[in-house]
């Protein structure tokens, strides 16, 4: 009974919560107020254990594509889908599926976990399998140094119960080993990585990197096209499509495939991993196309100078048309000076609390820009009414809150439900 009163009252609070439109992990903080140990005593349940997704870019996307892979082996996976990865975060989304006894139907966890409290949330949840995508520069405000992300990842994964999954082309996660644990790495072919225009972005470790290449990735993406990759996994191949464009989503393909491959073990059956890929949607705002009158809004997320790089890299060609938006939740944009907007030819609306540094940016680069509106509401609506393009697209690159208030003005407010 001692799961009844708080869990009662966490959803009391989700439900409110959700109807002034935001809120989501304030149920969460008052659970673990008031029953400190709902997340160990909830997911010790899992019979297959916990896994843990890291990485300073592609946690949300690699989580919603091992949660897939998994799915499609007939596991019941609990997740947390709207990329809430603190603890109370994490908390707040097992409110929407735990009974009032504390019971959950569900047989193995894949969980995204911000760095900074992941050792901590080790403890509480204690993970078989931790999966580190990559180190790259992101949050300085708040980090101050890239060497301390990597350190909360690597001690991180040094509390993994068995397996840990790292980046083979990563200088500061690559060479993590293990005396007692079973380490296995992805990456992507040297030539791959070479053509890409800016790399894959991760960030320089000057006194770790020596011999990354050198290091075995039992996971490689070897191939890319438009719309998918092929994967080499030892000697085999696999074609897989992907949810959306570019080789960094690739490379996340290859991290999840790998990791599904040592939690699952023998189980893991490949023709069942592509036909999850097949059928998988895009995670919420990373290549998602929503209606947008007559047409559709293709969203691009980014948080930081990797994320928007390695998107802008993945255009095919430059956008027909174009808002981007950056506002108070990417607290540090001096990072927009190292990155290349060649890819663009114009951006028809700039908006967010920081449209005008944003448009100050584009002016030095010499983009042209149709207008600059900071309320995202007026820029939609801008956006909405410009001509329909030829190729029916009208493209949003964004950063996470703009994100949410977009998919809310078109009438996709909930994330939960993409789970």
């Amino acid at each position: 009974m001692k799961y009844v009163l708080p869990i009662l009252l966490g959803r009391l609070v989700r439900v409110l919560a959700r109807a002034r439109g935001g809120g989501s992990a304030y149920p969460g903080y008052l659970v673990l107020k008031l029953l400190p140990t709902f997340l160990t005593d909830v997911t010790k349940q899992f019979d297959r254990g916990v896994l843990f997704v890291l990485g300073s870019n592609g946690k949300s996307t690699t989580t919603h594509m091992l949660s897939d892979i998994m799915r499609s082996h007939g596991l019941r996976v609990f997740t947390n889908p709207t990329g809430a990865n603190l603890p109370q975060g994490i908390a707040s989304a097992l409110l929407s599926e735990v009974s009032l006894f504390g019971r959950l139907k569900a047989d193995v966890g894949v969980l995204e976990v911000d760095e900074a409290f992941a050792v901590e949330l080790s403890g509480h949840l204690h993970p078989s399998t931790v999966l580190m995508l990559n180190v790259q520069v992101d949050q300085l405000y708040r980090f101050y140094e890239t060497s301390r992300v990597a350190d909360m990842m690597t001690d991180t994964a040094a509390t993994a119960g068995t397996h840990v999954v790292t980046n083979r082309d990563d200088e500061y996660l690559g060479p993590f080993e293990s005396a007692t644990l079973d380490v296995t790495r992805f990456g992507a072919s040297p030539a791959l990585v070479a053509a890409a225009p800016h790399g894959l972005q991760n960030a320089s470790a000057y006194d770790k990197g020596a011999g990354t290449r050198a290091l075995t990735a039992e996971a490689e993406v070897t191939a890319l096209t438009a719309t998918g990759a092929t994967i080499a996994l030892g000697d085999q191949a696999v074609d897989v499509r992907l949810p959306a464009k570019g080789l960094h989503y690739a490379v996340d393909a290859a991290a999840a495939i790998q990791t599904a491959r040592v939690a699952l073990g023998p189980e893991f059956d490949s023709h069942k991993a592509v036909a999850a890929f097949a059928a998988m949607k895009p995670a919420y705002g990373r290549g998602e196309r929503l209606k947008i009158g007559s047409d559709e809004a293709e969203f691009v997320m980014f948080k930081n100078a990797a994320s928007l790089q390695l998107n802008l890299d993945a255009l095919a060609t430059a956008p027909e048309q174009v808002l981007l938006a950056i506002d108070e939740g990417t607290p540090d944009i001096s990072w927009i000076y190292d990155v290349d907007f060649s890819s663009l030819d114009h951006v028809d609306v700039v908006s967010g609390a920081k449209a005008w540094q944003i448009a100050l940016r584009l002016e030095h680069a010499g983009i042209p820009i149709g207008t600059v509106e900071p309320q995202i509401e007026k820029a939609i609506d801008l956006m909405k009414a410009l001509p329909s393009p030829s190729g029916k697209t009208k493209n949003f690159i964004v950063n996470y809150e703009q994100m949410m208030i977009a998919r809310k003005m078109l009438g996709y407010p909930d994330l939960e439900k993409r789970a």
